[in-house]
This record gives C-alpha cells, structure tokens and sequence, in this order.
C-alpha cells in the first residue's frame, strides 16, 4: 500500500516536471519564433506611433497680430508662415524664387506686367475657393489701407506716393495680372515675402481690425487658440492642397522672454525647439546627446538706431561721435561667442550691391569727444532703449545695452536704460519716440532694397525707418536702383547709397549674427530660412 501510493507519488510528480519543461521549451520556442519574425518590425511601428506629431516651439516673445499684412515683426511671421501661403515661394534655405500659390508666371519684355497661373483645387481653412478674384480682393486690400495699417505693401509697392502696382485683373478662375507704373527689379521676391500671405476675402471682409485675432489663409496649419503672452496654437490642415503634408498635428508657439529658461524648458521636454540660444551654450548642447545644435543662414543686421529728429541726434556729428564710441568688436566677442562678424553697412556682406569700400568707424573714443566737443553736445542724459526679447541678430538686448551705456558714458554721454513690452517698444519706436534704441533687421528677401531702402529711406519714415532718417541724395539713388533692371548698375546705385548713409551716420551698425537654435534629437527635417521664418510643413517628430 504504501510503496503503490510512493509509485503513483514519484509517477504523479514525473508527470509534473515533464509539463513544467515542456511548457518552459514550448514557450521559449513560440517566442523565440515571434520575436525572430516580427521582433524588429514591431518595434519600429509601436515608436512611430507612440510618438506624438506635436511640436512645441520655444520662441522669445509673443507675435503682435497673426495678420500678416500689418505687421512687422518676426514673431508674428514665425506663426503666419504657417497659416497662410504667398503666390511664390523662396527655396528651402536660399530666397531663390520657386512655385507658391502661383504654379507659372510670365514676366512682359518692358517689366511691367506679370501674368501668373494659379494652382488647382486650393481652398483657405473656411472653405472659400482660393481663385484670381481672392488674389485681387487681398491686393485691393492692401492698397486701400493707410501706412499706418500696411507698412509693408506701402514701403515695398510704394515710392514717392506712387503705387508701383497699378492694376491686378482677374484674367480667369486661375490666372491673375499685374500691371505696374513702373519696373520694379526686386517684383518677384517682394511678392513672395511674408507679409503678402494670402488671406480669406470671406474672413477678411467679415472681421474688418479683428482679423488677426482669427486668422484665415490656404497654409497646411489651421489656427486654433492664442493665448496672449503665453502661446499660439494650430494644427494640421486636413484639406490642405499638397498631398501628404503637413506631418505634425499639432504644433505650439510658446512664448518664452528669458533665453536660460527657454534652454532648461528645452531640456526637461518642455519644448522640442528653442529658439535664440546664448553663443555661449552651444557647446553644452552639442556636448548633448539628446539635443541638436541648429544655425539658421545669417542675412540679419543688429543695430542700434539714433533717432535723426530728436536732441541731440539730430547733429550728425553726435551721430558720428557715437560711432566711434562704440566698441563693436568686444560686443561681437561678448555676447555672440565668434558666430557673429562686425557691421560696417546697414546690410550684410552675403548680398549684392555691398560697398565692401567702406572701412566703417573704428573704435577711438578720443575722437568721439573731440566730435562731441565740435557738436557742442551739453552732456543731457539720453534714453537708450533695450529689446524686452531676444532677438536672431541680438541674443540679448540687456546686455548689449549695458556694454553700449558703459561706452557711451567713457565720452561723456550719460544715458539710462529702459525698455518695454515687445509690442510697445515696436510701436513706441516706430513713433519716434526713443533717443538711441537696440533692434535689428533679418532680411526678408535676400535684395538690397529690401535692407537700405525699407529701412532707411525718406518713404518709410513712420513705418520701417524707425530712425527718421532722410537723405535726399541717398533717395534719388535708392529710387533709381528699385527700376533698374542692369544688375552690375543696380549694385553700383546700393554702393553709393551706403556711401552717403555711412557719412550721415543714423545707425551704429553692430554685427551681422549666425543665430542658433536647439532642438530634441528626435525634431526630423526642420530647416531654419534666412529669413527667419519657415513654414514647418516637412517637419515630424520621431
């Protein structure tokens, strides 16, 4: 009895072991089998998917308007890049002209006409058919409103109170002429910038003022929600008339004023993409596995403006005495780590017509008081303004401000520092209401007129000539450059003008920056324009 109940125990106990084992190996086997077969595969589509298609970019302030016709700065830009599309497009990088909402175009013998073919099948985010009859309603838009609303078509298709475009005809449903009073040699990359997104006629006409609180184009983003000072959010445009794209869902612009806080929110997964990084941490980030070091194509100038009609700036010799004080040199070695050269001409070296002549003025403060003294400069205290944010020709205003007070105050000029919110500042500067202020220009189309001419010329006085500054001479030239069509001509016109402006003296040109941005290594196909603003349409999250 008991040797049968140890037999059926041992047998029983066999039996067991044997299930066990054969479990462990049949189970080992199945997945062994499943991994080798689907192991990789499976793991490359659980990664795509559980990626979300959201990018979250930091960028040091809020934009002004998200309609792109009245504004100026590149804040609003970086966002309504996004939203609405131009009738040309510039190259990935380069402002070399391509295809945009405009398929083909023909350009008449004399420069005065301009037939383009639009594309097919193009709707704006409110479902109103983008044709002709939408490109003329946005330009007679843009005609009819005053500098004060539409610095940018007044300045770029305006001279001397002359519309340059004389007429835009709705030939058909996808064809569109423009007529103008006179060739205008930068035409075609004036027409492709920015600020001629074009927009809904149906929201437009339906929101009047309002409209840049919900703005409305053909662009692969759809606007969301603007939460003022905090971030602005859109997201994929379903419809959108290039098949395949955008690649994100989603993507926030958030506003982030202080460049070390907008690294440290880059680095905790905050954000995926930062804007305006310090020079001085870029070798911690490329020491980062986890981060990307980014530079965007330099075509900027920073400078510090002296406004021409205010004491004691209205002396040229004080203006010139300024120059001279400044040493732009340790300012350039200060604050841009080497990723900057020093400016000598209100445009950089990179674009034709540079009058690389010129020697600029060295830094030599004995000669800056002696200026002084010849101006009869009576000592008074000065406001120098200082950029509340960052900017991609300025990393850090404050800073760049404190160096220029200290100079400043080594002649004999006391200044204080103040500064305000970014929309203010604009508005406030372009007023005429600073004495001596930091700002700067990244350029929008790669033309020299787009630099001298927008920003120094009598006619843009009150909108991008925030100086006041007005030359008669340098205007007759700039004028001339804008019609004429002999490119060895044109530049020798840009040469002369920045011979006279460099004698008037109404900036201190600073330098001429590499601006940088970080990203997450996992940030794929983003490529910063020199421009300094992109459409993100290729962009994915990997």
């Amino acid at each position: 009895m008991k040797k049968n109940k140890l037999w059926s125990l041992g047998l029983f106990l066999l039996l067991m072991l044997s299930v066990v084992l054969a479990a462990c190996s049949g189970g080992d086997e199945e997945g062994s089998e499943t991994t080798e077969k689907t192991d990789e595969p499976a793991t490359e589509t659980a990664t795509k998917e559980a990626v979300p298609q959201v990018l979250v970019f930091g960028r040091g302030g809020d934009s002004v308007s998200l309609d792109p016709a009245i504004v100026t700065d590149g804040e609003s830009f970086k966002v309504t890049e996004n939203i609405f599309e131009t009738l040309l497009n510039f190259g990935e990088q380069d402002t070399t002209i391509n295809p945009g909402l405009a398929k083909a175009w023909e350009v008449s013998e004399d420069g005065l006409t301009y037939t383009f073919h639009l594309q097919e099948g193009v709707k704006f985010h409110d479902g109103t058919d983008f044709n002709a009859e939408a490109v003329v309603k946005n330009v007679d838009r843009w005609k009819a409103g005053t500098e004060e609303q539409f610095y940018y078509f007044n300045s770029m298709f305006k001279a001397e109170g002359q519309d340059i475009i004389k007429t835009v005809t709705a030939v058909d449903e996808k064809t569109v002429v423009f007529e103008l009073t006179r060739p205008q040699a930068p035409f075609l990359k004036n027409i492709a910038m920015s600020p001629f997104g074009i927009a809904s006629p149906t929201a437009f006409e339906a929101a009047g003022d309002k409209f840049g609180d919900n703005p409305v184009g053909t662009g692969p983003f759809v606007f969301v929600e603007w939460k003022r000072n905090d971030s602005i959010t859109v997201k994929k445009n379903e419809n959108y008339w290039q098949a395949g794209l955008p690649k994100l869902e989603t993507i926030i612009f958030r506003a982030i004023p202080d460049n070390s806080t907008r690294l440290n929110a880059l680095m905790t997964g905050e954000i995926d993409l930062a804007e305006g990084i310090n020079p001085s941490d870029a070798t911690s980030i490329e020491g980062n596995a986890e981060l990307q070091l980014i530079e965007r194509p330099s075509m900027n100038v920073g400078y510090l403006g002296l406004t021409s009609t205010r004491k004691p700036f209205d002396n040229k010799l004080v203006r010139q005495a300024v120059n001279y004080a400044i040493d732009k040199q340790a300012i350039v070695d200060a604050f841009f780590e080497g990723r900057a050269e020093v400016a000598v001409n209100p445009m950089p070296p990179s674009i034709s017509g540079y009058n690389d002549e010129i020697a600029g003025y060295e830094y030599n403060p004995e000669k800056a008081k002696e200026l002084l003294a010849e101006a009869g400069y009576d000592g008074a205290e000065i406001e120098l303004w200082a950029m509340p944010v960052p900017r991609p020709y300025m990393p850090d205003g404050q800073k760049v401000a404190e160096a220029i007070q200290k100079n400043l105050a080594d002649v004999g000029i006391p200044s204080k520092i103040v500064t305000f919110e970014w929309a203010t500042y604009l508005e406030k500067a372009k007023n005429g209401e600073a004495d001596a202020f930091l700002l700067g220009w990244t350029g929008d189309n790669g033309d020299a007129d787009n630099f001298i001419y927008t920003l120094l010329d009598k006619d843009n006085i009150g909108s991008n000539n925030y100086s006041y500054y007005s030359s008669d001479a340098a205007h007759e030239l700039l004028i001339a450059a804008q019609s004429e069509v002999d490119e060895e001509k044109r530049n020798q016109l840009y040469k002369d003008a920045q011979v006279i402006i460099h004698e008037d003296a109404p900036w201190v040109p600073l330098a001429h920056s590499i601006p940088l941005l970080a990203a997450k290594k996992g940030v794929t196909d983003y490529l910063p324009h020199p421009t300094g603003s992109e459409s993100l349409v290729n962009v994915s999250m990997q």
